[in-house]
């Protein structure tokens, strides 16, 4: 019994820890991290509420989640309105070796029925490793919930010794796309230098170091090497916009 109190004490704190930080952030108007900070923190507070046997301990919990509900609200209309306006920005910074950032882990929330038409500006989807990502990339759109139709790709054209393994993999994979419909328009530029990714319901998506932010697998039989959110990443950061009117890079 004393370890179960001591566990939701710990609970409680690392709650109120997170929704002091909420509050913080929304008093500075940085209102899109502060409602993940509510969301975080009323989830870890209704932990602790179910596991609070006190009746008077529960009323005041049910209250003080209420409360920040209702600011979560109202800061979520802030952010909608930000969505709309096109002021939205998230960034999300990805610490060196930290897993859980597959492409679906990152995209999936930016991802509906309503996308239908993909670009990608990339300069480094040249050696195996760059087309199996982008491979990667290409299958989670084709999984869905969106219906993609058309993937534009702007990449850099590899003069070296791996022109021709780069032109043939991306033919391949533009065959394949092809096969479940979907079109894909190659585009090369030897001027590219940004890495952005956008989807025609608003999102924008720029990582640091394009979608080649995975480290290389310790084996071929070691864990991570199917499974992307156990593969270590190298530090990048993401950041998130939403336009209203998403345009052809």
């Amino acid at each position: 019994m004393a370890s179960s109190r001591q566990e939701l004490e710990v609970e409680s704190t690392a709650a109120f820890k997170v929704l002091k930080r909420a509050v913080e952030l929304d008093s500075e108007s940085r209102y899109q991290q502060a409602l993940v900070c509510y969301q975080e923190g009323i989830d870890l507070l209704m932990q602790v509420l179910r596991g609070t046997k006190d009746v008077t301990k529960k009323c005041n919990l049910r209250k003080q989640i209420s409360s920040y509900m209702d600011r979560a609200e109202i800061v979520k209309k802030y952010t909608d309105q930000e969505r709309e306006d096109g002021k939205y920005h998230r960034q999300i910074k990805i610490e060196e070796n930290a897993t859980g950032f597959s492409y679906e882990s990152l995209f999936q929330e930016y991802l509906n029925e309503t996308v239908t038409e993909v670009w990608i500006q990339d300069p480094y989807i040249r050696q195996i490793h760059q087309l199996y990502n982008f491979l990667r990339f290409c299958e989670m759109l084709i999984k869905g919930p969106c219906k993609v139709k058309t993937i534009h790709l702007l990449t850099s054209l590899d003069e070296g010794s791996g022109k021709e393994q780069q032109s043939s993999g991306l033919q391949e994979i533009k065959e394949s796309l092809k096969n479940h419909g979907v079109l894909l328009e190659l585009e090369y530029s030897s001027s590219v230098h940004d890495r952005e990714i956008r989807f025609n319901n608003g999102w924008m998506i720029k990582i640091g170091r394009g979608l080649d932010y995975f480290k290389k697998p310790q084996s071929r039989f070691s864990l991570g090497y199917c499974d992307f959110d156990l593969r270590p990443c190298h530090e990048t950061t993401v950041d998130i916009f939403h336009n209203k009117h998403t345009k052809k890079i």
